[in-house]
């Protein structure tokens, strides 16, 4: 499973927080999520940073 930030993202920092193997903050100060499926180790601690995204940025591919 993929995850992806959308131009929704306020640049809370909350998903690197709860998940920084998949969602780190740019230079330009929103989150990106690593590039290709997920370890399925970490599925659910993504799942989580999406259900927990304030704005509603987080989708899954």
């Amino acid at each position: 499973m993929e995850f992806f930030v959308n131009d929704q993202c306020i640049g809370c920092g909350l998903c690197a927080q709860m998940c920084p193997e998949v969602f780190h903050l740019t230079d330009e100060g929103v989150s990106k999520a690593a590039e290709g499926a997920v370890d399925g180790s970490l599925e659910a601690s993504a799942q989580a940073a999406l259900d927990a995204c304030p704005a509603n940025a987080i989708e899954k591919r």
